[in-house]
């Protein structure tokens, strides 16, 4: 006979052949397991913190370690203009970003995320501008080729087994060759300034109401989506978070949620770029954490072996991961045509794969796959492009940002690498 969670606790001879435990004693059971105070919780980060699982705790510190430099050398670094700018510039390799997260959740790279960006927005530009086609058709046809183009990638990689590495490389070369070849002789098209991919880096909500409403929706949104989980929790007997842990998290975001609908509201207003950034996020975040599929992809990354004997389909999985990665890179590389108005040959440049891979990895998503979460690459984009402003308000050349990205990277990577050894250390990886 199955021994229940309340059984265990019991005396040997109860436990035996005695009487089954009454209802109100499982009950007690469940709620001490759910009804932890603060302290406890507090407790039990901190020892996750000394056994190597940092999550996001990195990329927090560095995102207010860069402000604080930046703005004690320059005081304009913090200024509403600034911080609007460096909203709208984050969308673009951001977006790259999130799809690079999926595959390095499975384990696997993509190299060729950059030069599928500018393949894919060349495709657009090429059929908008040059051909007449209507542009949300050709927003379609680019989207898809992004989504081809991984599933092929993919194929390869899972499929036929040739490193995810050889494959994504040799892709970085094709596209960007196949870029240069469709954009001519001429090598740069402009994009219409009245067309939707234009008015995706330049169009704004000058009402503060939007911006403060849509602060407001995601407060609520997190604090009832908080709660639901604790109280679900609860009822199976399961650790949860307490209401005060709830109440500083919910506070938090709040602060966060309304400071960043003030600075926006002071200069132009809410930029729709980082609204549909935010909707992404989110909406990728969800499928991760809370979906069958999510789940299957954080199993991958933990161990492929162990995901294929429990009977999940590792193949297919592999190049769905990488069709998301070629579809964002189509995304980010519209956003990013957006930005300059047109599509030139520096499009898909090799700094746009490290900055995208150095975002995801900087935020928090670990090379090793099984680990990190889409808001981490919202962090890593912070940080990045933080750098990038702070240096262009600073005068310092270019080829120093690479420098200085370089370093965050290797000393994120270096960070990753010792949080594995201790967590294996402490038996939790």
């Amino acid at each position: 006979m199955k021994r229940t969670r309340a059984s265990a606790n019991l005396d040997p001879t109860e436990a035996g052949g005695g009487p089954a435990p009454a209802a109100p004693e499982a009950v007690d059971q469940h709620r001490t397991a759910g009804d932890r105070g603060f302290r406890t919780y507090a407790g039990d980060f901190i020892a996750k913190l000394r056994s190597g699982e940092l999550g996001s705790l990195p990329g927090i510190i560095l995102v207010i370690l860069v402000w604080a430099i930046f703005q004690g050398l320059h005081p304009q670094f913090l200024s509403p203009r600034n911080l609007s700018n460096l909203s709208v510039d984050i969308v673009g390799t951001g977006m790259i970003a999130l799809g690079i997260a999926f595959v390095l959740l499975i384990g696997q790279v993509d190299l060729s995320v950059a030069s599928v960006s500018g393949f894919t927005a060349a495709v657009f530009a090429v059929l908008n501008v040059n051909n007449g086609v209507p542009e949300w058709l050709a927003i379609v046809a680019a989207l898809l080729a992004g989504a081809a183009i991984g599933a092929v990638q993919g194929f390869f990689s899972a499929r036929i087994g040739v490193p995810a590495f050889v494959v994504t490389l040799a892709g970085l070369l094709a596209w960007n060759g196949l870029m240069l070849y469709i954009l001519g002789a001429s090598g740069t098209i402009n994009l219409h300034e009245e067309g939707l991919v234009h008015a995706l880096t330049t169009y704004y909500f000058h009402d503060p109401a939007v911006a403060y409403g849509l602060a407001a929706f995601s407060v609520a949104a997190f604090l009832l989506m908080s709660y639901r989980d604790t109280r679900r929790r609860r009822a199976f007997g399961v650790l949860s978070r307490p209401l005060s842990v709830i109440a500083v998290r919910t506070g938090a975001v709040a602060l966060v949620a309304f400071a960043a609908a003030y600075v926006l509201n002071r200069f132009e207003g809410l930029p729709l770029a980082v609204l549909i950034f935010l909707l992404f996020v989110v909406v990728l975040d969800f499928v991760l954490r809370r979906t069958f599929y999510g789940r299957k992809i954080f199993s991958i990354g933990g161990g492929a072996e162990a995901a294929r004997r429990a009977g999940i389909g590792v193949v297919w999985l592999r190049i769905s991961a990488f069709m998301v990665s070629g579809t964002l890179a189509a995304v980010g590389g519209l956003f990013l045509a957006s930005r300059v108005a047109a599509v030139g040959q520096t499009s898909g440049s090799v700094i746009l794969l490290i900055n995208a891979v150095a975002a995801a990895v900087i935020g928090g998503v670990s090379l090793f796959g099984g680990r990190g979460t889409t808001w981490s690459v919202v962090l890593g984009m912070l940080v990045i492009q933080s750098i990038a402003s702070g240096m262009v308000l600073l005068g310092i050349p270019t080829p120093m940002q690479s420098v200085i990205t370089g370093g965050v990277l290797l000393a994120a990577v270096a960070l990753d690498s010792l949080s594995r050894l201790s967590q294996k250390a402490h038996g939790r990886a």
